[in-house]
């Protein structure tokens, strides 16, 4: 964020890593399913994101950056809190538009039985079933390729050019 100092960035970025660990095991503890970890990663990290501008913006680099005297809370100040209440107005804005808009569209598609693919395609992959492949050669290479490298390998000579004394021109 362009309104903190290194050290706050670092220290930001520490927490951002708990967070993450926090929010995926509490989707695993609550049985809610999110392969690849994104709400943790957007909405997890992202509040945490508003949240750390509001504790740690440094007023120098708040004042370049908007021409305001606001400042995290932590640096104190007549105007600390007034940036970390603004980010949190700021995440329930985000909270209530996402869900206004996406849980009507999540339920006509579970209405149209598109939200979730069956049992089967799930534990078989969406790569095989959808798109009639798989997305990674995971077997390995087969027995006729590891023979034909290692006969590569043996047949390799490495040439190291006699040294006469003299520099090519």
């Amino acid at each position: 964020c362009s309104v903190c100092e290194p050290w706050a960035a670092f220290v930001i970025g520490i927490i951002a890593g708990w967070v993450y660990i926090f929010v995926s095991s509490l989707l695993v503890k609550l049985k809610i399913d999110d392969a690849v970890d994104a709400i943790p990663v957007h909405f997890g990290n992202g509040m945490w994101g508003c949240i750390a501008t509001g504790l740690f913006a440094s007023p120098g680099l708040v004042a370049n950056a908007y021409g305001t005297p606001n400042n995290g809370l932590f640096y104190g100040g007549a105007n600390a809190g007034k940036l970390l209440g603004v980010e949190i107005v700021g995440i329930l804005f985000i909270i209530g538009w996402v869900g206004v808009i996406m849980i009507p569209y999540f339920m006509l598609l579970n209405a149209m039985g598109l939200f979730r693919v069956d049992a089967l395609e799930e534990e078989v992959g969406l790569d095989i079933s959808h798109h009639k492949g798989a997305a990674y050669d995971l077997s390995g290479p087969s027995e006729d390729v590891k023979e034909k490298y290692e006969i590569s390998t043996s047949q390799r000579k490495l040439v190291v050019p006699a040294d006469d004394g003299e520099e090519n021109a």
